[in-house]
């Protein structure tokens, strides 16, 4: 029972609390944003309101409002509601919050609402104390992770949880809560004011993120009030600052001197961004290309991973169409080992433009990938008798072996794929490029007059 002591030391907490923190909403009505996870209609919603929530795993990036969702299910739910640490928790504190819900459950009837926080640092042996527990609804877990739960999370406690995924908030959305900050008592309560270009670039420091935009609003604040020598502010009746502390871009700029958008070299974001990258340069456009990679530079990844990633495109998605790619790409390579980061960014953007700018064709990984089912699916085929090795008795009854250095053009035409394969059953050109202008230019070889038989074989193999 909160006495009037515990009730003075809970305001004086939350008086001192950060503005993230003061500002969290206590009802879904005062939530923002996510609509496709919690907006009306939707199943978390519903089971919050009618309290029959089953277990769920809450997965998005950080400040997109997994904890606050936590808090407002604590205010609404007639269950009990226990938190731990992911953190510090241990696999003795876990099962002691599971006998109480079960204690609590065989004497009053009252089910249990475990929130763990940060749930893919549980190890584990910590998931697995978990699993009887969700599996009987002895407790109701709220999972939270900024990590991709189906890797992290074990497999047996995935299946008895619901995964809801949110994501990054909209500027327009971000303002609402820097705006709402602005004016609310438990906020800056009207103290400061902040013109549209003000919000506009906390909002765009943040990339989505609600509580590093308050924060950020919350560090610019005091950078005004310093500013400002600290003047006092009086309210007027609708509560706007009548004498309210004008927080401005360079006062946003001194709070947040950088923007630190979200890269996380082992999560999904890393992963998110160099398909994109790939896929930018395999689309042909240098402009995404290029942002991708800033993208990643920015965010400090290993030149050499990007260098690789352009090598294996050039390969994968120009090939023979410009043979050049691969060779502009393993310069790349070469210049990210040696030289690195400042002056490497250049090499790098050279190599992705150039790959974005070159003709496409897949058609040497699919020749790879169709030649290689053959062999898996097709058993061994015969070298045919004059493609094999004559360095062996009885390889005088082996058939001619012409060799194309003894013909005008350095070709002829020859049986070189085992019977049962013909030419074209595997590499197919894409029809631009170097590797079409050769294809062409073979087959107008191929059609012309066939050449005379040679006495000699030619260079043996």
């Amino acid at each position: 029972m909160e006495t009037l002591f515990s009730a003075q030391e809970s305001e004086r907490a939350r008086n001192n609390a950060p503005l993230a923190v003061r500002m969290r909403p206590a009802t879904l009505d005062e939530y923002v944003g996510q609509k496709k996870a919690v907006g009306p209609g939707s199943w978390l919603r519903s089971a919050i309101e009618h309290d029959v929530l089953s277990s769920v795993i809450l997965y998005g990036p950080a400040g997109t409002g997994k904890t606050t969702l936590a808090h407002i299910i604590a205010q609404h739910t007639r269950s009990e509601f226990v938190e731990v640490s992911a953190v510090t928790g241990t696999v003795k504190d876990l099962r002691r919050e599971i006998d109480e819900a079960k204690r609590r459950l065989m004497a009053y009837d009252r089910r249990t609402i475990l929130f763990i926080d940060e749930i893919h640092r549980f190890s584990r042996s910590q998931q697995d104390a978990l699993l009887h527990a969700v599996e009987n609804r002895t407790v109701i877990m709220i999972g939270a992770t900024t990590e991709n739960p189906y890797f992290e999370v074990n497999s047996a406690l995935l299946s008895r949880a619901r995964v809801v995924e949110l994501e990054h908030l909209t500027n327009d959305e971000v303002a609402e809560l820097v705006r709402r900050a602005l004016t609310a008592p438990q906020g800056l309560a009207g103290g400061y004011r902040a013109a549209d270009e003000v919000v506009g670039a906390i909002c765009t420091l943040a990339a989505g993120d609600a509580r590093a935009a308050l924060t950020t609003l919350e560090l610019a604040s005091e950078m005004a009030l310093i500013r400002s020598d600290g003047a006092g502010v009086a309210c007027d009746s609708d509560g706007e600052g009548a004498g309210a502390i004008t927080i401005t871009l360079e006062d946003v700029r001194m709070a947040n001197p950088r923007r630190g958008l979200s890269y996380d070299k082992s999560g999904d974001m890393h992963y998110d961004i160099i398909s994109a990258f790939i896929k930018s340069m395999r689309g042909s456009d240098p402009d995404a290309t290029v942002y991708w990679l800033a993208r990643m530079i920015d965010a400090g990844e290993d030149p050499k991973f990007i260098a690789r990633r352009i090598m294996i495109q050039a390969s994968e998605d120009i090939g023979n169409a410009d043979p050049q790619a691969f060779l502009v790409a393993e310069a790349a390579f070469k210049a990210a080992e040696v030289i690195g980061y400042p002056e490497c960014r250049i090499n790098l953007a050279q190599a992705a433009i150039y790959n974005a700018l070159a003709p496409k064709s897949n058609a040497c990984e699919a020749a790879i990938d169709a030649a290689l089912a053959d062999v898996h699916s097709s058993g061994q085929r015969e070298v045919p008798s004059h493609l094999r090795d004559r360095h062996r008795p009885g390889s005088d009854a082996y058939g001619p072996y012409r060799y194309p250095h003894d013909y005008p053009e350095g070709w002829v035409d020859q049986q070189y794929l085992p019977d049962g394969l013909a030419r074209g059953a595997f590499w197919k050109p894409a029809g631009r490029g170097w590797e079409q202008f050769r294809f062409e230019q073979s087959a107008r070889d191929r059609s012309g007059r066939a050449p005379e038989a040679h006495d000699g074989e030619g260079a043996q193999a």
